[in-house]
């Protein structure tokens, strides 16, 4: 199979009428709006669909709304592609739609977050003073050192805010800062274009945020994740949930590494992309620095449909490794290469060739399906595996190094603990 990533885009992405073809399409896509509405009590539906795009581009509306159409685009990709990712990477406000979909922390969450970070960030720089600005075509040196002429000479703060590609940096600070910074860029030949947010984003005049931030993000639970995903602040895959607060946090003032984040999809050999959420712009990052990469926007039916077929192949293929590594089937193999001591035939034929045939028969209901098995299931098989065990009279230290092992290797430990080493009552 071929090594996926799933990317989110950020904010400045944002557009009236995005997300239309996935409600239009899809009922789980309508879902997660309404669950929205109900989370951030106001119409966020009628704000990206008929309100004014000045309205939409407020920080605090337009990292809710963003988020929401990532993962009403994320639940339609798993209902009709379904094929899980190595790897996910969002874009700064991406980042927690990555967090999300890999499932470090629920779409409630994740909602109430953005929505005040959102506020945090457009009450720390009051409206007008900070500005945000793309430089095209010139040095990471030379953009460094025009920021810090201009931070001089006007005795504020520019950075650089994001580095994007080798060909677009994003300086941010104080707008006569960042104003003076791009004259001096534009002179040496560099296009410049100033971004439409309400706040500069990523620069030390977030840093009264940050620490306000900081305390919401510890007040929330975090999960372990099903798959990686890419810290902005990094460019490395996070180790572990307890990183989350302190990553989101410094990723208020720290410069969002897009480049070093490129660099590791490459290097981890991803060969397929898909961009969810609004626009193309992570698309025509990945075109530009990261080529060895296929990426496709998917924010329209056309470009589901498109990426479905790109993947139909991918999609049967991990099903099939699922299928071939569920609980059933670990219970088959179980059974039939652990040592008998039990030469009893009669007692044989009823303890482990009746039972054995029993789950055999499930595993081929399962195979014709192309269903994996329900909990009751799994619960049979676990059940009749144990009789198996206690018919060939098995150990039960070596027994339970059975169940832990097929538990352990289906990632189910926490749906059956009874048949795990340590969940013998106490007395």
């Amino acid at each position: 199979m071929r090594k996926l990533a799933l990317l989110f885009p950020g904010q400045g992405s944002q557009y009236i009428g995005m997300g239309q073809d996935l409600l239009n399409r899809s009922a789980a896509a309508r879902e997660i709006f309404a669950e929205a509405n109900d989370v951030l009590h106001f119409d966020l539906q009628a704000l990206i669909t008929h309100g004014s795009a000045e309205e939409l581009t407020r920080t605090e509306n337009a990292q809710p709304a963003l988020l929401t159409v990532s993962i009403a685009a994320f639940r339609v990709y798993m209902e009709e592609i379904g094929v899980e990712p190595v790897v996910s990477a969002g874009h700064s406000l991406g980042e927690f739609s990555a967090l999300t979909c890999a499932g470090a922390m629920t779409f409630h969450d994740a909602l109430k977050l953005v929505r005040r970070r959102g506020q945090l960030m457009q009450e720390a720089a009051a409206e007008g003073i900070g500005a945000m600005c793309a430089v095209m075509g010139s040095d990471p040196r030379r953009v460094e050192e025009a920021c810090r002429q201009a931070s001089i000479a006007k005795q504020q703060e520019v950075v650089i805010s994001n580095y994007n590609t080798s060909g677009q940096l994003v300086i941010s600070g104080h707008r006569s800062a960042v104003e003076e910074a791009a004259r001096e860029l534009e002179s040496f030949g560099a296009r410049i274009a100033f971004l439409k947010v309400s706040a500069p984003f990523h620069s030390p005049l977030m840093k009264t945020a940050a620490t306000r931030f900081q305390e919401e993000l510890a007040a929330y639970t975090y999960s372990p994740f099903k798959w990686s995903v890419v810290s902005n602040v990094t460019g490395k895959p996070y180790d572990s949930p307890d990183q989350i607060v302190s990553y989101l946090t410094k990723q208020l003032t720290a410069p969002v590494r897009w480049d070093w984040t490129m660099k590791l999809l490459v290097e981890q050999g991803i060969s397929m992309a898909a961009e969810l959420g609004a626009k193309q712009v992570l698309t025509q990052f990945i075109r530009t620095d990261a080529k060895s990469i296929v990426c496709y926007p998917y924010e329209s039916s056309v470009e589901l449909d498109l990426l479905q077929k790109e993947l139909e192949a991918d999609r049967l293929e991990q099903a099939r490794q699922k299928a071939s590594n569920n609980v059933v089937t670990k219970c088959l193999a179980a059974a039939v290469c652990t040592r008998n001591r039990n030469w009893d035939l009669e007692a044989y034929q009823q303890g482990f060739v009746l039972p054995y045939r029993e789950v055999e028969r499930l595993q081929e209901r399962l195979d014709e399906s192309g269903a994996l098995p329900t909990k009751a299931e799994m619960q049979e098989a676990l059940e009749r595996l144990k009789q198996m065990l206690d018919t060939k009279m098995v150990p039960e230290q070596e027994q339970q190094e059975r169940f832990a092992d097929i538990l352990r290797k289906t990632g189910t430990e926490a749906l059956f603990p009874e048949f795990l080493p340590d969940s013998r009552v106490m007395t």
